[in-house]
């Protein structure tokens, strides 16, 4: 059996295939019916409930702080990139300078 492709989906799309099941849906059948995977949309399900019950009596984060989030997050990812090279950079310098120094 060929394994299939990964697909992104947006956040609507998820949001809609939560809607139909929870309007009465089987997972199932909505997933069959939409081509999804039961798992996929089941973990959509429980990330809605989720985000519907609040985590540790927080409010559940709305769409636009979720994506501050992710864009934060890419910037820390990034910074911590250069950081690590600038250290790299600095080892490198201080060895040549005590080799020239020698």
């Amino acid at each position: 059996m060929a394994k299939r492709k990964r697909r992104k989906f947006s956040e609507e799309q998820k949001a809609d295939a939560v809607r139909m099941v929870r309007e009465g849906g089987n997972v199932s059948e909505v997933a069959r019916e939409l081509d999804l995977t039961d798992s996929a949309l089941r973990n959509w399900v429980a990330l809605d409930d989720a985000r519907r019950s609040g985590t540790d009596g927080e409010e559940p984060l709305s769409p636009a702080e979720r994506e501050e989030l992710k864009e934060l997050r890419k910037k820390v990812r990034r910074l911590e990139q250069q950081r690590d090279f600038l250290k790299k950079a600095t080892a490198f310098f201080a060895k040549e300078d005590d080799r020239n120094t020698k």
